[in-house]
């Protein structure tokens, strides 16, 4: 999990509050955290906003302040802010509950938990199907043509050895998405122009005028709550939303994998 200044700040954002009225109860609010306290968490903090940068370029953490909750901490880098407990092990950005040690966001864990499906009840046949090696764990992707994210992903999938790929075609990102999907459905070999277009940027070359299950599969993906891609499930169900960095998508992979043959 890897996140840029600008991924930060849009996590910051989503998290709003409302109006709390001054009281003599809330006093100690916005004090300043004890020094140990401070240092502990104003290092930890920074240390890991430096491994999961993009660029291995962190932030700086301005203050470390009391709150209302005994226990947790207002964290400000710039203009926003976060929580943190007293031991510098869990923060919280954009409501999501993250482990600084392991790097696991336990929110999203447990909403994909909650949201998982069964993975047999799809509609392979609208998806695009791509065997490597034995291909006996089982993936179903949902990819926009221009997803950044997705393009990633794919170059980290085409190095993997043992898996079978179901693409669903979901151009849900740009007004040129659906023009660029379809141009792949209807090319001769569509999983070999869709592969090669989400490796390279390169869009076939012909007038995407062919019958595509794009709106079967839209709706399949309201159905599914798919709000954003890339998004995976893997054999038993679990869903991940988003970009994993290979180690940790492998890891995912052989977790919630299957040798279950469809």
């Amino acid at each position: 999990m890897q996140f840029s200044m600008s991924a930060l700040r849009r996590l910051f954002a989503g998290l709003v509050f409302g109006c709390l009225v001054a009281s003599s109860a809330m006093a100690d609010t916005g004090a300043p955290a004890p020094e140990a306290i401070a240092k502990r968490i104003g290092d930890t903090v920074e240390a890991w906003t430096r491994r999961t940068s993009l660029h291995g370029r962190g932030f700086q953490v301005e203050s470390v302040l009391t709150t209302p909750l005994k226990g947790m901490y207002e964290v400000r880098i710039v203009n926003d802010l976060f929580y943190v407990d007293e031991s510098a092990r869990y923060i919280m950005i954009g409501g999501d509950m993250i482990d600084m040690q392991s790097n696991q966001n336990i929110t999203r864990d447990r909403l994909d938990e909650i949201l998982a499906i069964d993975f047999s009840s799809l509609p392979f046949d609208l998806a695009l199907k791509q065997v490597v090696g034995k291909g006996s764990r089982r993936i179903a992707l949902f990819e926009d043509p221009n997803c950044g994210y997705c393009r990633k992903l794919r170059a980290d999938l085409a190095r993997l050895d043992d898996v079978t790929i179901y693409t669903f075609v979901y151009p849900i990102l740009a007004e040129d998405s659906e023009t660029k999907a379809r141009k792949a459905w209807c090319a001769p070999d569509r999983v070999k122009a869709w592969t090669g277009m989400m490796l390279t940027g390169v869009v076939p070359q012909n007038d995407g005028a062919c019958d595509t299950p794009i709106d079967r599969i839209r709706k399949l993906g309201a159905e599914l709550a798919i709000s954003a891609t890339p998004t995976i499930f893997f054999a038993n169900g679990r869903r991940l939303q988003g970009y994993a960095p290979p180690d940790e998508f492998g890891r995912l992979l052989a977790r919630h994998s299957s040798v279950v043959r469809r």
